[in-house]
């Protein structure tokens, strides 16, 4: 592939990716802060927030057995017919002469064989927090935020109504 023709390629790519974004609703953003805002939830950045303890929630992952296609790989032996050419002379009595050969190669694919079984996550595992006048004000309370594994227990040795700080994963539970 050609130089230009990678660059047209590129940049295709890159604006639709841009365009795909710009339409997406909600959810987790790269930086795995939660964009979506319903009704009592806030929206938290890479800033830390501080309130007092209300409530800790552990949300065990849930998984399902289930079964998927199991792919193996196979290979034949091929064969490609490959052309070569030689130039001599020069000007008007510059000659080319063209010749083809076979060349041998293993030719691999994966195809089915079978079903296997595994685990299919349906929950995630996730920690979260709840907290009361949350920044300091007063009226802001029952906010939900997803932490940590570390943080949840950092929280959770805290005492009942104590005031904590961190930085959250996201916004809701």
């Amino acid at each position: 592939m050609s130089m230009a023709r990678q660059l047209l390629v590129a940049g295709l790519v890159a604006v639709l990716v841009a365009g795909l974004g710009a339409c997406g609703g909600g959810g987790d953003d790269s930086s795995g802060h939660d964009t979506t805002a319903a009704a009592g939830e806030t929206r938290p950045g890479p800033e830390t927030v501080s309130g007092l303890r209300d409530t800790v929630r552990h949300v065990s992952r849930k998984t399902v057995s289930d079964t998927r296609a199991h792919l193996v790989r196979k290979c034949a032996p091929a064969t490609r017919r490959v052309r070569h050419t030689s130039r001599s002379g020069t000007g008007s009595h510059r000659t080319t002469r063209v010749w083809y050969s076979t060349e041998h190669y293993r030719s691999c694919k994966k195809v089915r064989q079978g079903t296997e079984r595994y685990q299919r996550v349906v929950r995630p595992e996730r920690w979260c927090v709840s907290l009361d006048d949350v920044n300091g004000v007063g009226s802001r309370d029952d906010v939900w935020y997803r932490v940590t594994r570390e943080t949840y227990g950092d929280v959770l040795q805290a005492g009942e109504h104590a005031r904590v700080e961190f930085v959250p994963a996201g916004a809701g539970c």
